[in-house]
């Protein structure tokens, strides 16, 4: 079973914004050159896209209303949503933050057919955290991702096993994992358009014109997809980053950015319940050339105030930047749960106070939604009167 969420970020906002139910939404930045983080689906009748650039898809949609992103509310109710699926079974590989692969084998006894049980999933989902799922069922992963998509907003889908082959060679050859704007272009040129043509070609010919990727598609172009769902999904780091509206080089805009993406950073360590030993600087310049600096840290961090000082030590240590910034990020590895991790005790009582104060900030937004503590730094200048 594969279950998204329809439209993550517009329908977690939508939960407090009922007036803007069925109309042209879309989450990210207004300004600048940040991109779309989510469209509703009103918006996404009319060409706006995921990972669009703000700029274009406002040309798209002119009236669409605009909403700033909360990322960690977001991650909260991502925590909701697996808390469903965990329910369920205990066979769940989280591939995002709004999706998920569930082996529901050992739950038909308890739970009943699969589209009872896919019934059980959507109608809780919506009754306990209000956003909708669409839920796609079959008899392999690859399968049960394209049922969950074709069956979107908001539905469920259920591929029989003996009717795989028949249902996957009616779908174009874009249906396929891995099959992107370039591999699609390279088929089309063998005269190959749909799953049913790919799965008429040699293995041979595939292989010749995409290499090991051209035996990847064969098999899944005949439902071939052996994967069992892992259940195992260790973060390998966690970060964020910005693009600026206007290329900059001034140190107090970007140390500025550093403190509330520190926040961001940090705020997901805890969610998570992770610490990190190793802290990166991302830096892109003008000219979109980039360059990461790094730092063992000496114990696992979840701070957002160690994080930050981190980060901004290793900015300085630059020293004159030859142009101005386009982007700037901060990445966390080394990952490890805090219950394992090792405590390093500090003689500094404010760090300990840093922390407790993000941890009060996590209960806060946890508790009241939209409301959260920040730095006062990072609050905006109200209007002059």
């Amino acid at each position: 079973m594969h279950v998204d969420m329809d439209a993550f970020f517009v329908s977690v906002e939508l939960r407090e914004r009922p007036d803007l139910v069925g109309k042209k939404v879309i989450v990210g930045h207004p300004l600048g050159r940040s991109v779309v983080l989510s469209a509703s689906y009103e918006a996404r009748a009319v060409g706006v896209r995921s990972a669009m650039p703000m700029a274009t898809a406002l040309r798209l949609c002119p009236t669409a209303v605009v909403i700033e992103p909360r990322h960690q509310l977001y991650y909260q109710v991502s925590a909701q949503v697996m808390e469903v699926f965990n329910s369920i079974t205990d066979t769940v590989e989280q591939l995002s933050v709004d999706e998920a692969f569930l082996d529901i084998r050992g739950a038909l006894r308890r739970l009943g057919t699969p589209l009872e049980i896919g019934a059980l999933i959507r109608s809780r989902i919506s009754a306990e955290i209000g956003i909708t799922a669409s839920v796609g069922i079959a008899a392999s992963k690859f399968v049960a991702k394209v049922a969950s998509t074709r069956c979107k907003p908001n539905g469920m889908l259920l591929i029989e096993q003996e009717g795989t082959v028949a249902y996957l060679h009616t779908l174009p050859v874009e249906a396929l994992w891995g099959v992107g704007a370039k591999t699609r272009e390279v088929l089309a040129r063998l005269g190959i358009f749909t799953v049913a043509d790919v799965a008429a070609t040699p293995v041979a010919s595939l292989q010749k014109a995409l290499g090991s990727t051209g035996s990847a598609l064969h098999a899944l172009s005949w439902g071939i997809d052996p994967r069992p769902v892992s259940t195992v999904r260790a973060e390998k780091s966690i970060g964020a980053e910005e693009t600026f509206a206007q290329d900059t080089y001034d140190d107090e805009i970007l140390t500025r950015e550093l403190l509330r993406l520190s926040h961001r950073v940090a705020a997901r360590l805890r969610l998570a319940n992770l610490s990190g030993r190793t802290l990166a600087l991302k830096i892109k310049y003008t000219d979109f050339s980039t360059i990461t600096r790094s730092k063992t840290l000496g114990a696992g961090t979840d701070s957002a105030a160690q994080i930050y000082a981190g980060a901004v030590a290793l900015l300085l240590a630059l020293g004159t930047r030859p142009q101005s910034v386009r982007l700037i990020g901060v990445r966390i590895d080394q990952l490890e749960s805090v219950d394992s991790a090792p405590l390093q005790f500090s003689l500094d009582p404010r760090e300990d106070n840093n922390r407790s104060t993000e941890v009060v900030g996590d209960a806060i937004a946890a508790r009241f939604g939209s409301a959260k503590i920040v730095p006062a730094r990072l609050l905006k200048p109200r209007d002059s009167p």
